[in-house]
């Protein structure tokens, strides 16, 4: 299990990118496959995905996200620091179950990135209807979540949260370091 306790810590919400170290489009569809094959409640299967990695359909997709909620001062990754590439997690068919299912498939398309040394954040604040215009996407298909991918641009590091702690807001330091509060081992039990 200390191997996939590794994984799962130095998998973080990455916001900031190496631009230029691109993303291939085979590793976006490689994510895709082995999200494709875990859980789904009653077997429904009902998300889909669109793979994004042209220069233009980033850039179409990039403009309707919302980045940091907790960083009231910074409106996003800078040119040169934004996503080599989007998973876009859609609802092709609904049901009780899809919110869990999304859930299953995005942690597992971050921790497989994670693996093969890319870098993630899961956006659930972003326009909707724009980024399925902008796509193309079917009437049918809702988007969910765009997972934003690529070589991480930033660092990033977990500090355990004071048990008396008013605020669980990430922040960064003077040197750009995003700083997340993680609540103790003996804080989560009960």
């Amino acid at each position: 299990m200390a191997e996939f306790s590794k994984l799962v810590q130095a998998c973080r919400s990455y916001r900031r990118f190496d631009e230029a170290a691109g993303m291939p489009r085979e590793v976006l569809i490689d994510l895709v496959d082995i999200a494709r094959q875990t859980a789904s409640g009653a077997n429904r299967m009902p998300l889909r995905y669109r793979v994004v990695c042209a220069e233009q359909e980033r850039a179409a997709v990039f403009v309707h996200l919302k980045w940091a909620g907790a960083l009231k001062d910074w409106d996003g990754p800078a040119p040169g620091e934004r996503p080599a590439g989007y998973i876009v997690i859609c609802d092709a068919g609904g049901g009780a179950t899809t919110a869990v299912d999304e859930g299953i498939a995005a942690q597992t398309i971050v921790l497989a990135a994670a693996s093969a040394g890319y870098g993630a954040c899961m956006l659930h604040a972003f326009n909707k209807a724009e980024v399925a215009c902008a796509l193309g996407l079917a009437q049918d298909v809702v988007p969910l979540m765009v997972i934003a991918l690529g070589k991480p641009g930033e660092t990033v590091v977990l500090e355990d949260l004071a048990a008396d702690a008013t605020s669980t807001d990430y922040w960064r330091d003077e040197k750009s370091v995003h700083h997340v509060p993680k609540r103790t081992l003996d804080h989560v039990l009960l």
